[in-house]
């Protein structure tokens, strides 16, 4: 499971392959020089403890073997001696060792160029893989889940993966490659010594990764646990309001730190976990290269070892810096276990089921021409059926009502027509059609959506109005503002049309609001109209305004109200009354006052209130 998760990560690198190919390439230049530099302390130790006369040395034949490079630089220094001094060979090797070391570090920092290219990359497609998720899911995704808990999955997950496994590719990278041609140069010096160092170095690996098993879960528990204090401080903010308005300042403060206390316990052990590995891990390379130093030395005291003590100290310096990308890819492995866990959470999103899918041949609409029907539809959020064979047609250009209690459906009906949901049972269709064969974008812009919580955006009120349109003139907006009844408020806010509103429209007051959800409508054209509710929670000038809007944006539009103020809805060319799903009553206002049924009951009850 582990695996799959990292490798579906990693697919996500494969679009920067390229920057990959030369974060390799530069990794292997860090690596010839590092080599490179480390075998110039052969000579520079010979040339330190040289008591006898220099004699000249035989030029070796090439091969490319770390044998033929020592062998090749003993014979230049030897050379440079007897033609310059001791003095002039130690500003030489100085001299190179400074010109190795500066190509060293160059490679080094082309090579963490190019993988920056990879990991913010990668992280800004799965960014947007996820948020694009979110924008196709229903809206019965979200019924079960906090927002906060979406929105650490994005944002803190994402940012984990980053950190953790991306951070770790680069050591899979460079790391490897840092162990396998340090390995080779240690094996050219001294196979029976590097034998012996394969054998004890796996051991100490071992040990480390013990504790790796058990970060996992933590880390995943740990990342539940940010999210949801994520979303109580996204509802706190929300509802501050009503939490200073019933004094519940410390009912709140009492609940946050009692979840950030059960966060801080979990961070705590996912920390000493992880900080554990650094000196266990460091204590472990100390033994190790101590028991390389010991079975080195015997084996020079031995006089069998065929390794010179220059050589053998060359060995050691390699061997030393073999220590410290291998204990890197262990400490590595505890921050990729963390990663699985964030990983998990964000496919849990990308893995989600999209009950509203487009069929392969899907068909075009782009008008809007005879009638909507509602045929048998059966429609349930769980167990209960919300709506039971609801049978209904409207014809293009008819003001069509629903009314009834709350909870009676009326809402699930409008919801249906631009599958926010999909029918349990039986069909929507338009112009014949059952809504589920036509394409999802096309169905939907039939439709404008006026609810009774205006959903606006932190943003301008011209990019409000103008939301998800192209190529959008200030004329026609501001034309949709006046039929809106909105051009005049806009006209006195600070920056008229650019000024910005605040989050979710607060700036303004709730008839504002509502008019420049009406301006989106009419700027949109709909031949289709759904307004949910779009006055009940208005003051009587707000809805006198508003009432005055819709009624303009209405006209010669096929319009489906959800009515809470019965008022609103008397010249509906129909109206349809619903109870526990079922259409109990259909008729004109003045049909339905006379029947004396349910729709009479609430009228009265208007009335009398």
């Amino acid at each position: 499971m582990a695996k799959r998760k990292f490798s579906r990560v990693l697919s996500y690198v494969k679009p920067y392959w390229f920057y990959v190919v030369l974060n390799v390439f530069f990794n292997l230049v860090t690596i010839f020089f590092s080599l490179f530099s480390f075998a110039l302390v052969v000579p520079f130790l010979n040339l330190l403890f040289q008591t006898k006369a220099i004699e000249a040395v035989a030029k070796p034949e090439f091969a490319l073997t770390s044998e033929y490079l020592l062998d090749y630089l003993n014979y230049f220094m030897s050379n440079l001696i007897i033609e310059r001094g001791h003095g002039q060979a130690l500003v030489f090797i100085c001299l190179v060792l400074l010109i190795a070391f500066f190509f060293r570090n160059l490679g080094r920092f082309f090579a963490c160029y190019f993988m920056a290219n990879v990991r913010v990359g990668a992280v800004h497609d799965l960014r947007r893989d996820v948020y694009n998720k979110i924008l196709i899911l229903p809206l019965s995704y979200y019924h079960s889940r906090q927002k906060g808990d979406i929105m650490a999955r994005i944002t803190t997950d994402v940012q984990e993966v980053e950190v953790s496994i991306l951070n770790w590719l680069e050591m899979l990278i460079k790391d490897p490659l840092t162990i396998l041609f340090y390995f080779i140069y240690m094996v050219s010096l001294s196979p029976k010594l590097t034998l012996f160092v394969l054998i004890i170095l796996p051991l100490a690996g071992l040990i480390i990764g013990k504790v790796g098993k058990m970060l996992k879960k933590e880390s995943k528990e740990g990342q539940t646990k940010l999210a949801g204090i994520i979303s109580t401080v996204e509802e706190t903010i929300s509802g501050l309001r009503i939490i200073k308005a019933f004094n519940a300042i410390r009912y709140s403060g009492e609940k946050f730190e009692e979840q950030n206390g059960d966060y801080t316990k979990v961070l705590r052990g996912i920390h000493r976990k992880r900080d554990m590995s650094s000196p266990m891990s460091e204590f472990l390379s100390a033994i190790v290269v101590i028991i390389v130093l010991w079975f080195g030395g015997r084996m020079i005291l031995g006089g069998n070892s065929g390794i010179t003590a220059a050589s053998f100290v060359s060995y050691i310096v390699v061997f030393s810096q073999i220590i410290s990308p291998a204990k890197s890819f262990s400490q590595g492995y505890y921050n990729v276990q963390k990663g699985i866990a964030s990983a998990e959470r964000i496919f849990e999103i990308l893995d989600a089921e999209e009950v509203i899918t487009e069929k392969d041949n899907a068909l075009e609409i782009k008008a809007f021409n005879d009638n909507i029907e509602y045929k048998d539809v059966h429609f349930s959020y769980g167990k209960d059926d919300v709506l039971k064979g609801i049978n209904l047609r409207i014809d293009k250009g008819k003001f069509v009502a629903l009314v009834g209690e709350s909870g009676g459906g009326k809402s699930t009906m409008a919801d249906l027509l631009p599958r926010f949901y999909d029918v349990c049972g039986g069909q929507v269709c338009i112009d014949g059609h059952d809504i589920r064969d036509y394409k999802i974008s096309d169905l939907r812009g039939l439709m404008g959506v006026v609810s009774q919580e205006s959903i606006l955006f932190n943003d301008t009120v011209f990019n409000n109005i103008a939301f998800g349109m192209e190529n959008v003139s200030k004329e026609a907006v501001v034309e949709a503002a006046k039929i809106a009844n909105a051009h005049e408020f806009i006209m006195e806010l600070e920056n008229g049309y650019d000024t910005r509103i605040g989050d979710r429209g607060m700036n303004l007051s709730g008839g504002q609001r509502q008019r420049l959800s009406i301006a989106r409508a009419v700027l949109k054209n709909p031949p289709i109209l759904i307004l949910d509710e779009a006055t009940s929670s208005l003051d009587t000038e707000s809805e006198r305004l508003v009432q005055d809007a819709l009624s303009k944006v209405m006209s010669q539009r096929t319009s489906i109200v959800i009515a809470h103020r019965l008022s609103t809805i008397q010249f509906a060319d129909e109206i349809v009354v619903l109870q526990k799903g079922q259409i109990i009553e259909r008729g004109t206002h003045d049909e339905l006052i006379a029947l004396g049924g349910v729709y009479k009951k609430l009228t009265d009850l208007q009335s009398f209130n």
